[in-house]
């Protein structure tokens, strides 16, 4: 089988202008930016939002494993399926980050025959939207540091700046840093770090505004430092979140996009799951629903994140209903969590599925408490026996689940039909009673509680003293309403990426809690992860290449 590039470059895509078409959008509507990628004019929600909304499909998985899962080639698949079967449906997913694209994790937009084209696009500079963000970002920490630096009229002691700078790539050496070094006019020395730019407070914003305005009182609310009297001060105080938003301008626009099947596809933000709340846009997804019958969107990494903020963040935020959820699993992946090696995962082991499939078990489990209908999607791999797959579909179905397999790697959209005839098939029998899991009323300890026992399977939550103290400081300043975004390793449902399958005995730790008053929640940081990825020892890039012609190789 060709490799995804050779096989995105293959592709017969049709102008972006042909696509709109098919959502029946304007021609005013679109500002191409070349043959086969386009914005979309906000304008347009004017002409829409009273229209009725199309069926909202979320897909999600289990935690991911090196042996592969397939979250987003599942929704590129099901989205091409449903438009092979005449249905008027479209794809709403994120933008891929250059870090990962670089690092080992490679691009996001999906893979084989379910992909998102233009690839090379996408997965590079694309529209442009991580620039805008960055820039963003970067103007809003200058005017801080300038601030202090010109007489510091807001009074901000530099020992609690708690704004960092970004930067969009796998960058170790960033993560603390001593600036301001070189004399009187370089400015106030002081520690601080770079996060990657889709850890970006900017980012979150700008994946759950609703218009320009939203996002540019939004911007004003972010909080980048406290005074000596341990007051917060806000982008508003620092008069940046005008500046910021005509920078992004732009960027607030959907970009429109095709599959290898020319399904139409809007690609807009890209937070991380594991650090921020790890979906695309709110206005992507909004607008999708009135232009489609069916818009499959996804959430990153594993339920247990990805799904968790999409329906406790996105859904609240957004005013958004989900009428089915598909859970992506891999035998593969699944035995992985039983303890079997990646070299001996090609062998037929049921005792290695029963252990791992518990992690299965547990996010359909975790479905159920937010009332969505749940489908499981086998990503069929060629290693895969009948008496595997079987083991498989009968566990989900004493959950209470519908199974299909998929094969749309392989296959494409027809490697989807029957997957994407069991989601009709739900969606017709099968009523959503969707529900938050927590109300906002309870406190900051009880709804990470919440969240860590009733999603996780902790037995209890452990603060480390930083995020007593930072609890106890958000609450004064009015903070404690907020809903949370859990910061924690994908690869596991507890906070040791080590613990597979699905852990018992164990507690979480909150090491940290960082306040995003711009987008509208607290982060609560656990275990050992970090918002500045670094690179493997052979990174993606070093593989990468381009020829005299401009064809690119290397890119996954």
């Amino acid at each position: 089988m060709k490799s995804d590039i050779e096989i995105a470059q293959a592709a017969v895509m049709k102008p972006i202008l042909e696509i709109a078409k098919k959502l029946d959008l304007h021609e005013d509507e679109i500002e191409s930016y070349g043959k086969y990628k386009a914005k979309i004019n906000l304008s347009v929600w004017k002409r829409l939002k009273d229209k009725p909304n199309g069926k909202l499909i979320l897909v999600t998985a289990i935690n991911p494993t090196p042996a592969g899962e397939g979250k987003t080639t599942t929704t590129v698949g099901l989205g091409q399926a449903l438009s092979k079967m005449g249905k008027k449906a479209m794809i709403a997913v994120r933008e891929p980050s250059l870090g990962p694209c670089f690092g080992v994790k490679g691009g996001a937009a999906g893979g084989g025959y379910a992909q998102v084209v233009p690839m090379e696009d996408i997965n590079l500079h694309f529209t442009g939207d991580f620039h805008a963000i960055t820039s963003a970002h970067s103007l809003l920490a200058a005017m801080l540091d300038n601030s202090i630096q010109q007489g510091n009229l807001l009074n901000i002691d530099s020992r609690q700046v708690v704004f960092r700078r970004v930067v969009d790539m796998n960058d170790r050496a960033l993560r603390k840093i001593v600036m301001g070094l070189g004399g009187k006019m370089e400015g106030v020395p002081r520690e601080s770090g770079y996060d990657i730019t889709v850890a970006s407070e900017v980012m979150a914003i700008l994946c759950l505004a609703s218009d320009l305005m939203d996002l540019k009182a939004r911007f004003g609310k972010i909080v980048v430092a406290y005074t000596y009297e341990g007051k917060p001060v806000t982008a508003h105080d620092l008069e940046a979140e005008g500046a910021m938003a005509l920078l992004m301008k732009d960027a607030i626009k959907p970009n429109l996009v095709q599959t290898l099947e020319n399904t139409p596809v809007f690609i807009h933000g890209g937070p991380f799951a594991n650090i921020a709340h790890g979906c695309n846009s709110i206005m992507a997804t909004k607008l999708g629903l009135k232009l489609a019958d069916y818009l499959v969107t996804e959430a990153g990494f594993g339920a247990d994140l990805g799904a968790e903020k999409f329906f406790d963040l996105k859904c609240r935020f957004g005013g958004l209903k989900p009428e089915a959820v598909i859970i992506v699993a891999t035998v593969r992946a699944l035995k992985m969590n039983g303890g079997l090696a990646k070299d001996q995962l090609g062998t037929e082991d049921l005792e290695a599925l029963t252990r791992g499939v518990v992690n299965l078990e547990k996010h359909i489990e975790n479905m159920a408490k937010f009332g969505v209908p749940a489908v499981v999607a086998i990503n069929r791999f060629p290693t895969d026996t009948e008496a595997e797959l079987n083991l498989v579909r009968k566990r989900c179905q004493e959950l209470g689940a519908e199974v299909a397999l998929s094969e749309v790697f392989t296959r494409g959209g027809e490697g989807g039909v029957e997957l994407a005839e069991t989601v009709l098939s739900v969606l017709e029998r099968k009523e959503s009673k969707f529900k938050v899991l927590y109300e906002l009323d309870l406190s900051i300890e009880e709804k990470i509680a919440k969240i860590a026992k009733e999603i996780y399977g902790a037995d209890s939550v452990n603060f480390d003293k930083a995020a007593q103290a930072s609890m106890k400081k958000y609450v004064e300043m009015g903070y404690g309403n907020l809903p949370i975004c859990m910061a924690k390793t994908q690869y596991s449902l507890s906070d040791d990426a080590t613990r597979l399958g699905r852990p018992t005995g164990f507690t979480i730790t909150v090491r940290e809690l960082r306040l995003s008053a711009g987008a509208g929640f607290l982060v609560a940081v656990t275990g050992a992860i970090m918002t500045m990825p670094g690179l493997p020892k052979r990174p993606a890039a070093m593989r990468m290449d381009i020829d005299a012609d401009g064809i690119i190789t290397g890119l996954f």
